[in-house]
């Protein structure tokens, strides 16, 4: 499973944010083609997109490069995926997604051009909507290139018509939650909500360690102070590795000696914990 602790987005018509991407460190990179982009100025951005991502290639960007698309029910959205698959970027994430077939369009689209790269366009999907949120599920096994789902909670409560976003997000927990389960079923990245105080980090702090504990890898990030914040928080803490570590050596000499369930440092110690400390160990050494 891919992990994607920084989901850094910026808008694809504003240069001086993108040539940016290489020096910041974030697991993916996405040039924005829907919100991020005003509407006089989508055209302008897609045939600037090849050139674009050749400059970012050589600064070093090699990968986690992709761009948000338009919506797969706006007029843009085909010329969007032209564009994405001419300049051979990474993957592109498609926003609002409500349904498997809006996912297969964007395949039947992208195969002319995988065949001449001789690779697959990853793809991430975005849950922002009541229907996305009732289908997701689906949405989750329907292909092998969809690599991870975003949530999307401020178009996802605008789309519930009534819904007040408060600072602890009891309004969004249920959609929240469920697209984490989804894509921790399906075993691809599951990627939080984006914070919109881009200067409160303490306000950031308290919603990353939410996703978190919910089980999210890493988060939609709007600025580069974000990059830097949500690679800390979705990584293992050291006090997290050691745990895991004498946890581990502990388990296996339990193991050697026949027993399957131990008392570790004070507590019951069986299987599922042992697998999540060995998780804790491969994302630590990423």
């Amino acid at each position: 499973m891919e992990i994607i602790r920084s989901w850094l987005i910026a808008p694809a018509n504003r240069p001086e944010y993108l040539n940016k991407f290489a020096t910041l460190g974030a697991d993916c990179s996405v040039m924005d083609l829907e919100d991020g982009t005003p509407e006089p100025h989508k055209q302008t951005a897609r045939d600037n997109l090849v050139s674009m991502v050749q400059k970012l290639r050589g600064q070093g960007l090699t990968k986690g490069l992709f761009v948000r698309v338009n919506h797969p029910r706006s007029e843009h959205y085909r010329k969007d995926l032209a564009a994405a698959a001419a300049a051979a970027v990474d993957g592109v994430c498609i926003p609002k997604l409500g349904c498997v077939a809006e996912l297969h369009l964007a395949i039947e689209l992208l195969q002319p051009t995988e065949a001449k790269l001789q690779r697959p366009f990853k793809i991430i999907g975005g849950i922002e909507s009541a229907m996305g949120v009732l289908n997701v599920s689906e949405i989750a096994f329907c292909d092998s290139r969809l690599i991870g789902l975003y949530f999307g909670a401020e178009d996802f409560a605008t789309d519930l018509m009534g819904a007040r976003r408060t600072k602890e997000g009891t309004e969004v927990l249920y959609a929240r939650s469920r697209v984490v389960l989804a894509a921790k079923a399906a075993r691809i990245c599951a990627i939080d909500q984006g914070v919109l105080e881009i200067h409160d980090d303490d306000r950031f702090r308290y919603d990353a360690e939410q996703a978190r504990n919910l089980g999210y890898d890493g988060k939609v990030v709007l600025n580069p102070r974000q990059v830097v914040l949500a690679n800390e928080l979705f990584s293992p803490s050291d006090q997290e590795i050691e745990f895991a570590k004498r946890l581990i050596e502990a388990s296996r000499e339990a193991e050697a000696r026949g027993i399957g369930t131990i008392d570790f440092e004070g507590r019951m110690i069986d299987g599922p914990l042992l697998k999540r400390c060995e998780h804790i160990i491969t994302i630590s050494q990423r």
